[in-house]
């Protein structure tokens, strides 16, 4: 099933990340964490779907996306950088495994974040922030995704770790099982995980070398 929808705005978070609001079909609902494909409707783009998680909240009146743009791949991504509002693009059956638990770390790699925008959206809503962290990676402090927004909802438990810039109060390097390891507390039970694959497979290995149970770990199923 997919729904016709009309773009409502376009706006640049970062360099390369947009902010994209669509109108909500009548009924359509997720929950936060969840993610969609999208394809525009005009000549040889509507075969062509590419999925970006949900930046909304279910009870919102519009869909919200946080986009990585990728020009390159000459996809989804790269046509949005020309749309405008009003275009229309089709949105299918929402979808995915990343979901709250429980108070946990989240760790994400880059655009890995966008599940998490909306989990830790809808927890500061609630007043349920309490002590659930969130280690995010990036190259630079200028890749940082609502930096500003992480800073106001979780202070202190708000943690950046570049691998290509040094910066006073900001990690350095790659997350490793001594950063997770200094990070951890009894009362943090869940890891959520969600960044590009090659820092999955090496987050996952650290886990596994703490002795974090897999049932504890959060991540997208394939």
């Amino acid at each position: 099933m997919k729904h016709l929808v009309n773009i409502i705005s376009i706006e640049h978070l970062t360099h390369d990340v947009l902010r994209v609001r669509i109108e909500k079909p009548e009924g359509f609902t997720y929950t936060p964490g969840q993610a969609v494909d999208i394809s525009f409707n005009k000549p040889r783009w509507e075969e062509t779907l590419s999925c970006f998680t949900f930046t909304s909240l279910p009870d919102e009146d519009t869909i919200e996306f946080t986009i990585k743009t990728y020009p390159s791949r000459k996809r989804v991504t790269n046509e949005l950088l020309s749309a405008k509002p009003g275009d229309e693009i089709f949105v299918y059956k929402p979808f995915g495994d990343i979901r709250y638990k429980g108070d946990g770390i989240f760790i994400a790699g880059g655009a890995g974040v966008t599940p998490f925008i909306a989990i830790l959206k809808d927890l500061g809503r609630q007043n349920k922030i309490g002590n659930n962290k969130l280690l995010f990676a990036n190259k630079t402090k200028g890749d940082i995704i609502l930096e500003e927004h992480f800073k106001n909802l979780l202070g202190g438990n708000f943690i950046n770790i570049l691998s290509e810039e040094e910066i006073p109060g900001y990690e350095h390097g790659y997350v490793n099982a001594e950063l997770i390891k200094k990070l951890s507390e009894e009362n943090l039970k869940f890891y959520y995980l969600c960044a590009p694959p090659p820092m999955m497979k090496a987050v996952e290995q650290h886990l596994a070398a703490l002795g974090v149970d897999e049932e504890h770990i959060v991540k997208e199923g394939f």
